[in-house]
């Protein structure tokens, strides 16, 4: 169990000082590439899932516990969709009132326009990229953090501070994708304790994305202009 709290926590650290150095990187210039397509961060992401497994099975924690299991595919692939796009169709609306409201200050385009796909080449190639990423922060911050620290605390303030740690990790977008990711980091956390399992939240937090790049796409202009 101490291999697992420790080993966890240098994860989440690792993680975070990888997303702040980004932020870095892109405020000094802007890449010719997609960030998601990059071969060797998509090999790290790998084996970080593979550092997530281990880590896991270090935690003495069932498989119910670590949402490892599926016992009712149909009813987290449905929760998982419909949470997936009613946050989708919610969050671009609060977008632009927030925007509108407090000013452009409040939000940094900078990562989905890294991210979103620029022909039909990368249109292929990211939603596949977004797998491993995806699978990487639910693994992280649902099973272990959520499912395995519930050894430590109870549920519901651990949903409620790893909620709060993972929209700081969404700092790039600004304050306004701090609170959105912060928000939807909560949603996701309640999907997971309600159906034990992680493949519900996964496709929940696969479809926002995806839809997101979608509206991005559709908006791209104002983005770039922004």
């Amino acid at each position: 169990m101490t291999i697992f709290f420790i080993g966890t926590l240098l994860l989440l650290a690792f993680l975070a000082w990888g997303t702040w150095r980004t932020a870095q990187v892109l405020r000094e210039f802007t890449p010719d590439f997609n960030l998601l397509l990059l071969p060797v961060e998509n090999l790290v992401r790998i084996g970080l899932i593979g550092v997530c497994f281990w880590l896991g099975a270090q935690s003495g924690q069932s498989f119910a516990q670590l949402g490892w299991q599926l016992v009712n595919i149909g009813r987290d692939v449905l929760a998982g969709f419909f949470v997936g796009i009613g946050c989708a169709l919610i969050v671009p609306p609060i977008t632009h009132w927030a925007i509108a409201r407090f000013g452009a200050s409040v939000y940094s385009p900078v990562v989905i326009l890294n991210v979103l796909p620029r022909n039909a080449r990368e249109w292929m190639l990211v939603p596949l990229a977004l797998v491993p990423a995806v699978f990487l922060e639910e693994l992280l911050f649902r099973s272990l953090l959520l499912g395995g620290f519930g050894a430590f605390a109870p549920p519901l303030v651990l949903a409620l501070v790893w909620s709060l740690f993972f929209g700081a990790m969404h700092l790039p977008q600004g304050a306004l994708g701090i609170i959105v990711a912060a928000a939807l980091g909560l949603i996701l956390s309640f999907l997971f304790l309600a159906t034990h399992s992680l493949l519900a939240p996964f496709l929940a937090h696969y479809l926002i994305n995806i839809l997101q790049l979608a509206w991005a796409s559709r908006d791209r202009t104002w983005l770039e202009n922004y």
